[in-house]
């Protein structure tokens, strides 16, 4: 049965659209039932984030545009509204997007870990719903697998590339174990949050969050298990931070040069690391001149950032090699799949044959006639028996010139010749 990948993401369609096509998640399991109700799909299941939502299905030949005119139906657009950024991937190539995905190699940003939790997610959905087979059950298991091999053989996601990375990168070098430290961080946006949660990720001792709104910064210091402060406290609790980084949208420094030699002073003069990654700055550029004080800026960061990217993409094509195996692994498989019919009714008639002449042979026993003689007669009729159709059509292949037959035969019961 056919595999179909198919829906928009942030390359192929502008936020209007994919708000648009987005489930709910509460949603899903109704859209499972409403899609596995159509009589050409058998299995499913949804992927749906704020970047992409796709659907992967079974579905019988050439019954993609069912599967598609249901998708347009479900969220009232017409044809016109959502082809032009619609894609599809049947098959291989199905696999091969799931794969990239999962990997990361698919993502805004490069290699970003997020998107295999919320591919677990929509499989352990489908899964609960009762939408996912034999074939999507192991397609999602073997793509679990790849994402996992391509984040332990690649360096996909172990190089920064957003600010908030970058600077909780330029921290972990800088010390050696955050548990035993404490970060202040001032500002309560999108890049502080991220920051938060990439030094909480990474086990951060003590996390002080400011902002202009305590509300905010309660909010946030809350889901990280930090201490809330305003901006008229900073001077305070200055002293406490061994890191700081500022990221607001203040058109004057947040921090000048004389609060920050006081708190280098009550510190007893410990080193304390200040990252500025707002534009205009909030941290005074002549606090860098201070003994004990390291300050970096946002300019500070690209090399790091650049030097990730470079890095990123170097491993992703790493990464897509090591998919194009899979691909053609999992390939192998999903044929191997048309094989079984044929070998169980092999086997049954192998069986079959076998329970015959193991009845005769008990009722020769029950007649008297000796074990080693039955046990003779068995063997050589059964194997008569096994070689009588195979042999036959060897011979009248090789009547008739058809070498390739022979060949396939050969390879097949893996003949050799005993005497070369």
């Amino acid at each position: 049965m056919p595999l179909l990948a198919f829906g928009i993401n942030h390359k192929t369609a502008p936020i209007a659209i994919r708000e648009r096509v987005a489930f709910a998640p509460p949603q899903i399991s109704e859209a499972l039932r409403q899609l596995t109700i159509l009589p050409a799909v058998q299995e499913a299941a949804i992927l749906s984030t704020c970047n992409r939502t796709e659907i992967v299905c079974c579905v019988e030949e050439d019954h993609s545009q069912s599967v598609i005119d249901w998708f347009q139906h479900y969220h009232k657009l017409q044809g016109d509204e959502i082809g032009p950024y619609l894609y599809l991937y049947p098959d291989q190539f199905a696999v091969r997007h799931l794969l990239r995905v999962a990997s990361g190699l698919d993502s805004m940003i490069l290699g970003e870990p997020q998107i295999l939790g919320q591919m677990k997610e929509a499989y352990l959905t489908a899964l609960q719903s009762g939408t996912v087979g034999t074939l999507l059950g192991r397609l999602f298991q073997h793509t679990f697998a790849v994402a996992k091999q391509v984040r332990t053989d690649t360096a996909i996601g172990s190089s920064p590339v957003s600010v908030a990375f970058a600077a909780v990168s330029l921290t972990k070098q800088f010390f050696s174990d955050l548990s035993k430290h404490t970060a202040l961080l001032i500002g309560a946006g999108e890049t502080i949050e991220l920051t938060a949660r990439h030094l909480h990720e990474h086990g951060i001792g003590r996390m002080i969050i400011a902002n202009r709104t305590v509300e905010k910064a309660h909010a946030l210091a809350t889901e990280f298990g930090g201490y809330a402060i305003s901006l008229g406290d900073i001077p305070a609790h200055l002293a406490e931070a061994d890191l700081v980084i500022s990221s607001t949208a203040s058109q004057l420094p947040i921090l000048g040069k004389g609060a920050i030699e006081r708190a280098i002073k009550q510190r007893k003069h410990r080193p304390m690391l200040m990252i500025d990654i707002a534009v205009p700055r909030d941290i005074e550029p002549e606090a860098g001149e201070l003994n004990d004080v390291y300050l970096y800026a946002v300019d500070d960061l690209q090399e790091i950032i650049q030097e990730g990217l470079r890095s990123r993409q170097e491993a992703a094509k790493q990464a897509e090699e090591i998919i194009e195996n899979q691909v053609a692994r999992f390939m192998g498989w999903l044929r191997s799949l048309d094989a079984v019919a044929t070998i169980r009714v092999y086997r049954d008639n192998a069986e079959w044959l076998r329970d015959q002449e193991l009845a005769k042979a008990k009722r020769l026993l029950a007649r008297g006639m000796p074990a080693d003689e039955v046990l003779f007669q068995m063997g050589r009729a059964l194997t008569n028996k096994l070689i009588h159709s195979p042999s036959a059509h060897m011979r009248q292949a090789g009547f008739e010139g058809r070498s390739d037959v022979l060949d396939i035969a050969r390879e097949l019961f893996d003949l050799k010749d005993p005497h070369s």
